[in-house]
């Protein structure tokens, strides 16, 4: 088949990194060009340097405007920081014809025609989109461990969240936060009770359980590594665990990515992959759910072609079949 022509606007962060890696390697698509401001004129591998060898692509530095008015173009992503995408798409009048994929949170409420894409949730509508919200990492990880208890209407009371994500979710640029000085060997929460990530949450909740009300206690924790999330959750829960496990496993039974294991779980398990793993336990009438994803990977960059391939009628998978670290 005729490849797929893609660009990125944005691409010299980590979202973008991942979106190279994965793109060069991916059977339908060709990289039409790689958009970076700061890096214009340079070769992507002076950026991300373990490219060297995989691609001769150089960032280009030229109006958005005449690179999505270009023709044979398929479809763009925005890697810009949060705030930039919507200004983008302001500033530009992108055809109906290329396929938008956004990575920041602009337009996750689903305005201006955007499709919340997450798959697990309305693959359908996604085939049918032509501007995709990407969601967030953190959101990924926790709608993936409820969306199952909402559809079957049994997430009836306050959810207790506790999440831990490496330092590649607070981006590329640095900050004390993110230093390996002050990461290495510690341990932070941030934004508790108050993530951006919980209107989303509770916006696809809400979608298969109307009537959910109840709270979402959210504790967000900074860990000292660079990627992967794992999110521990739990909610009163009135059956045993295999009935969980019949739920869980009915659900995710035709998505190729997100996985019910009978056994504990670990973020390495996920880095480098788009899967997302899931654990159950029962204890004392509370059903707790582990969840495991990359953050760059099913949480972002990954997600985002996963969204592609849907849209344009190409196995879910396709530039997806990626290894795990493992070790």
């Amino acid at each position: 088949m005729e490849k797929i022509n893609v660009g990125i606007i944005g691409g010299a962060g980590y979202t973008g990194g991942e979106l190279l890696r994965i793109l060069i390697n991916h059977p339908f698509v060709n990289v039409a060009f790689v958009h970076s401001k700061s890096q214009a004129g340079k070769p992507v591998w002076s950026t991300h340097t373990d490219l060297l060898g995989d691609t001769d692509l150089t960032f280009s530095g030229e109006e958005t405007a005449e690179l999505v008015a270009q023709e044979g173009l398929d479809a763009i992503f925005l890697c810009s920081g949060h705030g930039a995408s919507a200004t983008f798409m302001a500033d530009h009048e992108v055809s109906d014809d290329v396929m938008v994929i956004d990575l920041s949170a602009d337009f996750r409420d689903e305005h201006d025609d955007f499709v919340y894409g997450l798959p697990e949730l309305q693959r359908e509508r996604i085939q049918e989109a032509t501007r995709i919200a990407n969601p967030g990492c953190f959101a990924t990880s926790i709608q993936l461990a409820l969306l199952p208890l909402a559809k079957a209407g049994k997430l009836t009371d306050a959810v207790q969240v506790s999440a831990i994500t490496g330092s590649t979710g607070a981006g590329q640029a640095l900050v004390p936060t993110t230093g390996f000085t002050w990461r290495n060997n510690n341990v932070s929460i941030y934004k508790a009770f108050t993530h951006q990530h919980l209107a989303e949450i509770r916006q696809s909740l809400t979608q298969l359980e109307p009537d959910f009300k109840a709270a979402i206690n959210f504790v967000p924790y900074r860990g000292d590594f660079t990627r992967g999330i794992m999110a521990n959750v739990y909610t009163p829960f009135s059956g045993t665990l295999d009935e969980a496990k019949q739920v869980y496993k009915a659900y995710y039974e035709n998505h190729p990515f997100t996985h019910v294991s009978d056994t504990p779980v670990d973020v390495k398990q996920v880095v480098n992959t788009n899967k997302c793993l899931l654990h159950l336990e029962v204890h004392d009438g509370q059903l707790l759910i582990t969840s495991v994803i990359d953050n760059l990977t099913k949480g972002a960059s990954g997600q985002a072609v996963q969204n592609l391939n849907l849209v344009f009628g190409l196995p879910e998978d396709s530039g997806l079949r990626l290894k795990s670290v493992a070790f």
